[in-house]
């Protein structure tokens, strides 16, 4: 079960850190952690499309590749949440890492307001496999969302960063307690 170990408000909208399982999310929206070909076989994407179904992956499939710093949008499947919103974000190493992540966020968020949603849910991108340091990618991550809440217009009022492990729940909590 999830657990919600801090929620601040920011600008037009509200910041949660959540221990739990990202699938198990009921926001309108979950982020997936995604690379560019869009192939969902390990971490974050490998579970999204385990629980919601292989119709994310063909559905994925046949918008591949996304570039990094993009995002794309597929149905959820079997999800709780309505729409899956593939971020691609940098592999560590490949250069200009922080400005890919965060735009990677920014476009993630807008596309959750292209579609007029108001809730998202969203992983540690990058710092999984793509071996992204954790503190500095949740810092680079919240940061960018808390911009984009401060912005006084967009539908998305609610972010969640959720992981299921608490080390990067820790670096979470760490980055919105610098809000």
């Amino acid at each position: 079960m999830a657990e919600v170990v801090k929620e601040v408000r920011v600008g037009r909208g509200t910041i949660a850190v959540v221990v739990g399982d990202l699938t198990e999310e009921r926001t309108d929206a979950i982020v997936n952690a995604a690379n560019s070909a869009l192939a969902h076989g390990g971490g974050v994407a490998g579970a999204i499309v385990r629980k919601g179904g292989w119709e994310i992956q063909v559905e994925s499939t046949a918008m591949a590749p996304v570039p990094v710093g993009e995002a794309a949008v597929t149905g959820a499947g079997r999800l709780l949440c309505r729409h899956i919103i593939h971020a691609v974000g940098p592999v560590w190493g490949e250069g200009e890492e922080e400005a890919k992540l965060r735009r990677a966020v920014a476009i993630a968020l807008r596309r959750a307001e292209e579609l007029g949603l108001t809730s998202v849910a969203m992983p540690g991108i990058s710092t999984g496999i793509f071996g992204y340091p954790k503190a500095a990618g949740c810092d680079a991550i919240v940061d960018e969302v808390a911009r984009r809440l401060a912005a006084p217009e967009g539908s998305v009022t609610t972010v969640r960063f959720v992981s299921i492990d608490d080390e990067t729940a820790s670096h979470f909590l760490t980055a919105v307690g610098r809000l």
